[in-house]
């Protein structure tokens, strides 16, 4: 296996890609009792269309969080989440718009475990009884998502950002659409996607990593197999489709999200550099301390359920902000005044310092976590760069370079505000 140290953070990673398209990420941490495994599939929610061996497929909605649902189903008859469980593992999984992970984190038996995981991953098993079966399953959740207002308003929205981009729609799909889905529509989308070589293993803890490659090379298919092409529609827009959006609920507070496509450009490294920089740019433009979030604070508008996220995935980057408020319109406007500040004003040169500093120590602390590190090196990994590169990147990103970023990326035009209001009596 390739080795590439990181000294400044203390790391070893090292990587191998099999035979069979398979690629292997693993750091060794001699001494630690706790091991972390995530077999992370390149597909998920909003991979609804794609082409296979010239045939066409379009999918419904929520076909790939049910496929996950149903791939702890073995033809022997048993659980494989039970099985993990039964071995003193902690296994689980998610399915996000652009990814699938399976993953468990034990203290024992871990090679056992490690190949129960990469067998089940990889072993198609679905019959007309079981999957109906999981259809009630699956609509209890899609109902609970219905009744959340935060669902709700993230999900509105999405709809007012993307126009076509079924970035847009639930990962977990409508109570119509789930009941579209058959044993053989899960099996197609095994087929094209559960392939080694749009999959990688991701292991942290105290492991050889030439164990790790040969139990791969053990569990799964020696050769490739050919991988789908995906359609995600026609590229968006960089302005949203709809400004303004209001729902009403049987609400106490108002519930709001602010949001923007940030339409990213860069590939591989320059990716991850273009994200950090966008991370940084946010915690300086409304970080909770930023003179922005005081003010607000200070004035009523804003508590401490406001908060930021960003996420790239699928070639799109979306920037989310929100909580509660008693007047959303009001907190709209003063973003807006705070990008047209910073584009006369720049950013304070001082706070720009300080707050680079606290990204460094929270990627830093970040390191400590066994779970979000392997998702992220996964993450990384189908997006053409490692993860354990962004300290030193972050490292170089310099104020102008943030400043220049909201400039370019958040002007008040690109922004679109989604409202849930307490209903009228």
């Amino acid at each position: 296996m390739e080795h590439k140290a990181f000294p400044s953070l203390g790391e070893d990673l090292y990587t191998e890609t099999l035979p069979n398209g398979l690629r292997l990420q693993v750091i060794p941490k001699p001494g630690f009792r706790s091991c972390y495994a995530v077999l992370a599939v390149n597909y998920g929610g909003a991979f609804r269309r794609f082409r296979l061996d010239g045939e066409d497929f379009d999918t419904p909605a929520g076909a790939a969080h049910y496929l996950e649902h149903k791939m702890f189903d073995l033809p022997e008859g048993d659980k494989a989440l039970e099985q993990l469980s039964a071995n003193g593992a902690d296994p689980n999984a998610f399915t996000a718009a652009g990814i699938t992970c399976y993953y468990f984190r034990c203290t024992e038996r871990f090679a056992e475990n490690l190949r129960l995981l990469l067998h089940f991953v990889t072993t198609p098993y679905f019959t007309e009884e079981t999957v109906q079966k999981e259809q009630g399953i699956i609509a209890q959740e899609i109902q609970e998502d219905l009744d959340s207002p935060d669902s709700a308003v993230y999900y509105r929205l999405l709809r007012q950002l993307y126009a076509r981009h079924p970035f847009r729609e639930p990962v977990i799909g409508s109570l119509e659409s789930i009941r579209e889905i058959r044993p053989e529509t899960l099996a197609a989308c095994h087929r094209a996607f559960y392939t080694p070589a749009n999959m990688c293993l991701c292991v942290e803890g105290d492991v050889e990593p030439d164990q790790i490659a040969r139990i791969a090379r053990e569990s799964l298919p020696e050769g490739p197999a050919p991988l789908p092409e995906t359609d995600f529609g026609e590229p968006e827009e960089p302005l949203p489709l709809e400004k303004l959006h209001r729902e009403s609920w049987d609400l106490s507070a108002p519930l709001f999200l602010i949001g923007a496509k940030l339409c990213p450009t860069g590939k591989g490294r320059e990716a991850l550099r273009e994200r950090l920089t966008a991370a940084l740019a946010l915690r300086l433009l409304a970080g909770s301390s930023s003179p922005f979030y005081h003010r607000l604070y200070a004035q009523g508008l804003l508590n401490r359920s406001f908060d930021g996220e960003l996420d790239f995935s699928l070639g799109l980057g979306t920037l989310l902000l929100g909580g509660e408020c008693p007047d959303p319109e009001a907190v709209l406007r003063a973003l807006e005044e705070e990008l047209d500040r910073v584009r006369r004003e720049g950013l304070d040169p001082a706070r720009f310092e300080r707050a680079k500093r606290a990204s460094l120590g929270a990627r830093l602390r970040g390191l400590e976590d066994f779970e979000s590190l392997c998702i992220a090196l996964a993450e990384g990994l189908f997006d053409g760069y490692c993860a354990l590169d962004a300290t030193e990147l972050l490292q170089d990103i310099g104020r102008a370079e943030c400043e220049d970023y909201l400039r370019r990326r958040l002007a008040p035009e690109r922004l679109a505000l989604s409202i849930i209001e307490p209903r009228r009596i």
